[in-house]
């Protein structure tokens, strides 16, 4: 009896999946978590760290918003040739350059250098995922692992010298991410397309071939690996997930630890250990998610999952007691991560093969361009003694955002386990 709910255990929280999946699969999985390690580590501290220095609020959000518009154009010429020049080489350089920037990180204070290392070094301001990253491995995930397994894998100093030094850690499993991603083999690359035109292909058929790329329109030469007929799927998906981003960038983590320093004046031992049970919470919750995704689909529990974390969002700045504000921010974490794997197995479902790199790197700088709007905003409001407005907004545009995708994918739900869509 114990044997079996082990067994079954086993298999549902997607640890079976995981293990009968390819060698860089997990190596997928291992660089993730470090990274995700890195961005968690600095993300408490950089605002506090930035304030350290001297920075205003409305500074530390410009810095924020400038990050993410950098890391927006990086990230958009990365992805977009990721396949081309080969994606073990695009992870190799963005390591290498998380390297660079904590390093840069502990050694100045210069704002603008220090905004230089942000945006090529990729710093998350949020703790969230933004670069070129999250796309080229997703697409080497959804490139060697089953439709069924998708969800599964995709689940005693001064403060100044203390918070250098969490930089430098940064930059150390900077290393530990370089030698992870030198580890992937061949299979992890883009399979090259095959032309079939040979000496007998005829040359009329050659020449209308030719005749209707070059009337293909602004949309293909803008992007060059989606074909006209995926727009209908990509344009809403690409906008609905712009717009969630932009509300996410309101309510980054890094301001949340702010706030929490802003009100009720938390030290940072309680500060950190508040965020680590968050964190622990959102990652046990993200591996039911893989299980509930199973038995309701990936778009339902998307939607059925984040909908909670958005109205607890909303509620978060209202709390007068330090207490409840911990439990509305634990109950946040318990479903803000659930739609995470599901949402990447859904994406990658709904596209082709060969438009996945392109179209998810497309999903990511905008994104990454709609997160690049909120720190800026959210630095005034600061200022002017508004910081509830940007907990309120987020959660009500992170509404919006659900109930859109339920309107424009319900279809594309039934229709995924026949293949992709777009």
């Amino acid at each position: 009896m114990f044997r079996q709910l082990l067994v079954r255990g086993f298999a549902e929280s997607g640890l079976q999946s995981l293990c009968r999946c390819h060698k860089d699969v997990k190596l997928i999985c291992l660089q993730r978590f470090v990274r995700m390690f890195a961005y968690g580590a600095t993300t408490l501290h950089l605002v506090a760290y930035l304030e350290v220095l001297g920075f205003s609020a409305t500074r530390i959000g410009l810095f924020m918003a400038l990050t993410l518009v950098g890391d927006t154009c990086i990230s958009l010429v990365l992805t977009s040739c990721a396949d081309g020049v080969g994606r073990r080489l695009v992870l190799a350089l963005g390591a290498a350059l998380m390297v660079a920037s904590g390093v840069a990180f502990g050694l100045c204070d210069s704002f603008w250098m220090l905004l230089a290392a942000a945006v090529f070094g990729v710093i998350s301001p949020g703790g969230n995922e933004i670069g070129p990253f999250r796309a080229v491995e997703e697409s080497i995930v959804a490139h060697l692992t089953t439709a069924d397994d998708r969800s599964d894998v995709n689940s005693g100093w001064s403060n100044e010298a203390a918070y250098r030094a969490v930089f430098y850690g940064y930059s150390t499993l900077g290393v530990f991410k370089l030698a992870l991603v030198l580890l992937l083999s061949r299979d992890s690359e883009a399979e090259p397309e095959a032309h079939d035109e040979d000496e007998t292909t005829p040359i009329l058929g050659a020449e209308r071939a030719e005749s209707q790329v070059e009337t293909a329109g602004w949309r293909r030469k803008l992007l060059p690996g989606i074909q006209k007929s995926s727009f209908p799927v990509v344009i809403p998906l690409c906008l609905l997930f712009a717009l969630d981003s932009f509300a996410s960038s309101l309510t980054p983590q890094s301001w949340i630890a702010f706030f929490f320093r802003w009100k009720f004046d938390m030290d940072n031992g309680l500060l950190g250990s508040t965020f680590f049970v968050c964190s622990f919470l959102a990652v046990v919750t993200t591996l039911v998610a893989s299980s509930l995704a199973k038995r309701i689909g990936n778009l339902n529990t998307m939607v059925f999952t984040h909908l909670p974390s958005a109205v607890f969002t909303a509620l978060l700045p209202f709390p007068q007691s330090v207490n409840a504000a911990i439990v509305f921010l634990i109950l946040r974490a318990l479903t803000q991560s659930m739609d995470v794997a599901p949402r990447a197995a859904f994406v990658a479902g709904i596209l082709k093969p060969k438009e996945r790199t392109t179209v998810m790197g497309l999903v990511n700088v905008l994104k990454t361009a709609a997160q690049s709007v909120g720190p800026l905003g959210v630095g005034v409001l600061v200022d002017r003694n508004l910081f509830w407005v940007a907990f309120v907004s987020a959660g009500c545009l992170k509404v919006v955002y659900d109930l859109g995708l339920m309107v424009c994918f319900r279809k594309s739900e039934r229709r995924e386990e026949d293949g992709p869509i777009a």
